[in-house]
């Protein structure tokens, strides 16, 4: 589901951008849902193309919505543009507006030199209202969804695919474990990487990761993930001591989501086989939300944990969650709970 609401997401951002950089404005935008980054990119691109610099000075008004009525949207959205065949009209922070149905009579209507785009932050209107409905039939309505963490590794796969690059399963894998599921933190980080890199380098690799973002191709929550999977003890005990010296860089609430995730994928490995099926790779690595690269460590992650044992894997990380968070750790440090913690998870 995560997959396929990524895809959905992404597919329709294409759309939409690509049809800015065409020169194409709908009436108006209505954009929302709990990811900003795509909303900010689509204001960009209307901001930026719509109008001329010269222009904007006079046709182009950026405003919130905690400093504006519902209905002073509409005024300023029925003006003509001065000398100019259109204006541009954004309302961010949308979701502060004060009586958001009066836009409604608006939505039905739209003055056609206008392009206006309201931004709901961290929001969506109710789709059963008048409000949400009227705008689908009339404008562009755009709902973004924030990245789960299964999402993450092919939406830094695509992005670099888009800006010409492509990128090793453990490069991507690094880049995914260390910035997370925000995609402003993400683009960031990923700007970052491609400015720096030379120009004739068109394939990233784990050590471009390392120089260019800072995280380590040998320390860092992916090894300890891999090595829990075929139970390498001697590179599990060289990680967590490395993450206890470094427990603001490794929190462990953060580790223990990524073992919890990666156990849930062991699961989905394990239902992939249930009653007898015969998933193909390709079927395989899309049901555990992996690419198929990796599909050999969770082979000997499904042999080293069967059903049972990731079920216990589970039920002790829910504990030492419990224990971390109450009186009942005493004197230990996270460190040595998440070494107590994985040591009962491999044995």
């Amino acid at each position: 589901m995560a997959i396929k609401e990524t895809d959905r997401c992404i597919k329709e951002f294409e759309e939409i951008t690509s049809s800015l950089k065409m020169g194409i404005f709908k009436p108006f935008y209505l954009l929302m849902g709990t990811e900003p980054y795509y909303s900010d990119k689509i204001i960009e691109e209307i901001t930026t193309r719509a109008l001329t610099p010269e222009e904007r000075g006079f046709n182009q008004i950026i405003t919130y919505g905690s400093d504006i009525t519902a209905s002073g949207v509409v005024e300023l959205a029925r003006r003509y543009p001065m000398a100019s065949s259109k204006q541009v009209v954004v309302v961010k922070e949308a979701q502060l507006l004060d009586k958001p149905d009066d836009l409604i009579h608006y939505f039905r209507n739209p003055t056609p030199t206008t392009v206006l785009v309201v931004s709901l932050t961290n929001k969506s209107l109710d789709k059963r209202g008048v409000l949400y409905k009227t705008a689908l039939k009339n404008g562009v309505v755009f709902e973004s969804v924030p990245l789960k963490e299964e999402a993450v590794y092919l939406w830094v796969e695509r992005f670099l695919k888009s800006k010409g690059y492509t990128v090793t399963p453990e490069a991507c894998m690094l880049i995914s474990d260390h910035c997370g599921t925000e995609l402003r933190k993400l683009v960031l980080e990923l700007e970052k990487l491609t400015v720096n890199l030379d120009a004739d380098i068109k394939h990233i690799d784990s050590l471009d990761v390392e120089k260019n973002i800072g995280v380590s191709r040998e320390y860092n929550i992916y090894e300890l993930t891999k090595a829990v999977s075929y139970k390498d003890k001697q590179k599990i005990y060289k990680l967590i001591k490395h993450f206890s010296a470094s427990p603001k860089q490794f929190p462990f609430p953060v580790i223990l989501v990524y073992l919890f995730m990666h156990f849930v994928k062991i699961l989905k490995y394990h239902a992939s086989y249930a009653k007898g099926a015969r998933p193909s790779r390709g079927e395989l690595a899309a049901l555990i939300g992996v690419n198929p690269y990796f599909l050999t460590e969770y082979e000997a992650a499904a042999n080293n944990y069967p059903l049972r044992k990731c079920m216990e894997a589970i039920a002790y990380m829910r504990k030492y969650d419990s224990i971390a968070k109450s009186n009942l750790r005493g004197e230990s440090q996270d460190g040595d709970l998440l070494l107590e913690l994985v040591y009962r998870i491999t044995h």
